[in-house]
């Protein structure tokens, strides 16, 4: 598996995650806000549209359920076959990468979604051509007077907005109404409500495909409206009527403005002359904030509880160029005779074999990769000999696939079966039967990864000097380097060999044989 899909198997996981989050605070906020409108007012109600974003943040926090996962059953591979070619049967492969076709799509919706909200936003920029300032006006942003009589008024943009006037603004309105109008674009800007249409254009961006993001964005302009009007009306308590008339008076062209807030026919004029006839209520309503805010905070834990994060050890897992391999070998259900423990680059073969008296001699090469979430995949490439029960000998050659979790322990048994209600029948005739138990984990702590050579051929060196180059390369370990011959120079050609297989070489041609435990090799004499 590439890096590139492990990559995916954790966008996926996250992606999910934050669509859940986002879909369940929506909905929240869609259930509660005329229900807090009518409560605590506009102006706090439109606090409930931070519980979206907040959700998705709170959604890819470490849960501590999320931490460690139920364990797997214990995994127990039987090979019974001795000379099969064995695997798990994995998944079928699909003919494509489906993971990178929903990739494509996503990031093509989402790259549309971006290309018409620029066209929108330069096709409203566009009617502001001729526009020119306005000045001795009680604001602190710039205002605009538009050459036409359909543009504004407005608020444009977010991160210098600009409010925008219609060219017959004296015209229009009067003395009193036009003061209202400048207050309630100014209000807009004092709100940063530009900057609320930008992280909302964002959103239904990144979820181009849900249908309930884009009916998020029209309640959101809707209840921004409402909460700027309350504002407005905080101040200027008075002048409702004259509040109402400016509204019925303004006529702006219906042009979509993403990032702004434009004054359009889209808007429910209706409602919110509704709204203006409502007084401010009770007294206990200005501690609606604090309610505001404990009833988000409320939520945000709900979702927080409600909505699964991807395991952490899964995340580990899935970006780990490097794994630690604990190999222990035994035979006949005896005390493991064998041990390694090896730092393995993912998807590289290390080469291990047991040459200890009393006990067959068998060869094993073994890799190690991320699996999917929280889960590892070993494959092995096992051989050798088993004594049989009529005094000859077996041999056995099998490539066994096993699938973990980290620091969770997978068995191989070669040459036996185990028979419901027993432990471990032997088949065939075989006396003797070959138990290999692996615990794989991420990372290797310290420990020298196994590596190919960079040097493949060796001339004009002892086999002294051949091991120690071969050491410093693979960052194998040499406990005994003065046994070997350090007088007689000699040739040898690795390519394509892993370390172990060619410190075995070396050892060889000089009459001894190596011995392997862990990253450390000792050399002992046949």
């Amino acid at each position: 598996m590439s890096s590139a899909e492990l990559a995916n198997i954790d966008w996926f996981a996250r992606g999910g995650t934050i669509c859940l989050a986002f879909t369940t605070a929506t909905l929240c906020v869609m259930l509660l806000r005329r229900l807090c409108r009518r409560l605590f007012g506009a102006e706090r109600a439109f606090l409930l549209w931070l519980l979206p974003p907040l959700a998705m943040l709170v959604s890819q926090l470490p849960h501590p359920a999320a931490q460690h996962g139920p364990a797997l059953p214990p995994v127990l591979l039987t090979v019974t076959a001795m000379t099969e070619a064995w695997s798990v049967p994995a998944s079928p492969r699909l003919p494509f990468d489906w993971r990178a076709c929903v990739l494509l799509v996503w990031l093509t919706g989402a790259a549309a979604s971006v290309g018409l909200a620029v066209l929108a936003q330069q096709r409203y920029r566009l009617r502001l051509r001729g526009a020119v300032p306005m000045t001795g006006l009680p604001s602190a942003w710039t205002v605009l007077r538009a050459a036409r009589a359909d543009v504004g008024p407005a608020l444009v943009g977010a991160w210098r907005p600009r409010i925008v006037l219609p060219a017959d603004f004296e015209l229009r309105y009067d003395a009193a109404e036009r003061a209202l109008i400048l207050a309630h674009e100014t209000m807009h800007a004092r709100r940063r409500d530009g900057w609320w249409c930008l992280a909302a254009q964002a959103v239904s961006v990144m979820f181009w495909f849900h249908p309930l993001a884009w009916l998020a964005v029209v309640a959101l302009r809707h209840d921004q409206e409402l909460a700027c009007d309350a504002a407005v009306l905080c101040e200027h308590g008075g002048q409702r009527r004259r509040y109402a008339n400016a509204m019925l008076k303004t006529q702006s062209v219906a042009l979509a403005l993403p990032v702004g807030c434009p004054w359009s026919p889209r808007h429910p004029l209706t409602e919110r002359i509704a709204m203006l006839k409502q007084q401010p209520g009770f007294p206990g309503r200005r501690m609606g904030g604090i309610a505001m805010a404990m009833l988000i905070g409320t939520l945000g834990t709900a979702v927080y509880a409600a909505v699964p994060a991807p395991a952490q050890g899964g995340a580990k897992t899935a970006v780990a160029d490097r794994y630690t391999l604990k190999v222990d070998v035994a035979f006949d259900g005896k005390p493991a005779a064998t041990h390694f423990t090896q730092c393995l680059r993912t998807g590289k073969y290390a080469a291990f074999d047991g040459t200890e008296s009393g006990v067959p001699e068998w060869h094993g090469r073994f890799a190690v990769t991320a699996a999917g979430p929280d889960q590892i995949e070993i494959r092995s490439q096992l051989k050798g000999r088993l004594d049989k029960a009529d005094g000859g000998t077996e041999a056995f050659s099998t490539q066994p696939t096993v699938r973990t979790k980290p620091l969770q322990r997978a068995t191989i048994l070669v040459g036996a079966h185990v028979a419901p209600g027993q432990g471990g029948d032997k088949i065939s005739g075989t006396a003797h039967y070959m138990q290999v138990d692996l615990t794989p984990s991420a990372g290797c702590d310290g420990l020298a990864p196994a590596a190919a050579l960079s040097t493949l051929f060796f001339h004009g060196m002892t086999a002294r000097q051949m091991a120690q180059s071969v050491a410093v390369q693979s960052g194998l370990v040499l406990r005994n380097p003065e046994v070997l011959d350090d007088r007689h120079a000699i040739a040898g050609n690795f390519e394509q060999v892993p370390p172990q297989d060619a410190m075995r070489l070396i050892a060889d041609v000089v009459g001894m044989h190596a011995e392997f435990s862990g990253n450390e090799v000792r050399f002992q004499a046949k």
